[in-house]
């Protein structure tokens, strides 16, 4: 391997683990809580009379539930703009025409080569 190979290696190896090994709570009483229970905490705070303007439609019922969900949709986005892309590269590249006498295919019979 070269220098810079092991170096960025070893960069990527540190940021692996610092994450597991700092403690980046900050002071949070759920340290991977989601945004929005943050924003609402934050709005309660600045303006305690705000009223939603509407409630969910359907609650999941368990946080696992909703991540798996979350994650269903990433991994369909994440699907089909692959497949767009790759579609589109496609496209874009000439094709190749492969003619039936260079690939060694037998080339269809005429009139003259039919029995009687």
């Amino acid at each position: 391997m070269t220098r810079t190979n092991l170096i960025l290696l070893g960069l990527v190896l540190v940021l692996a683990v610092m994450p597991l090994l700092l403690p980046v709570t900050g002071e949070l009483a759920e340290p991977f809580s989601g945004a929005d229970g943050q924003a609402q905490a934050a709005i309660s705070e600045v303006h305690p009379d705000y009223l939603p303007w509407f409630e969910p439609l359907w609650e999941p019922p368990s946080g696992e539930i909703e991540s798996l969900l979350f994650t269903l949709q990433a991994a369909l986005g994440a699907g089909l703009l692959g497949f767009y892309l790759g579609l589109r590269r496609g496209q874009s590249q000439p094709s190749k025409r492969v003619d039936a006498r260079d690939s060694g295919a037998r080339p269809d019979r005429t009139s003259a080569d039919a029995p009687d």
